[in-house]
């Protein structure tokens, strides 16, 4: 399954083309394309679906999706080991 996952913008290549800037989804950074959303912000959220993305999202339902989306196991479909491993980094825990 691909899911449209919200993650903050930590920062943007504007001399990319296209335009992409790295996206940090709680623990988990991908690059992304930004090209729809040309004058979005360092610092901003986003909704990323197949490597792009799409539109902006407040931080507080970005937060509350991403943690609806851990609770239901999606977000280790999605990210698999990467995002189990910042999980437990996280946390603190060293557990596998």
């Amino acid at each position: 399954m691909c899911l449209a996952v919200p993650g903050k913008v930590v920062s943007i290549d504007h001399s990319a083309d296209p335009l992409t800037g790295l996206i940090d989804f709680g623990g988990v950074s991908k690059q992304a394309c930004l090209e729809y959303l040309p004058d979005v912000k360092v610092g901003e959220y986003v909704i990323v679906h197949v490597g792009f993305a799409l539109q902006r999202l407040d931080e507080e339902s970005a937060r509350a999706s991403l943690e609806l989306f851990e609770q239901l196991g999606l977000l280790e479909e999605e990210f698999g080991d990467a995002w189990q491993q910042a999980a437990r980094q996280e946390s603190g825990s060293e557990a596998p």
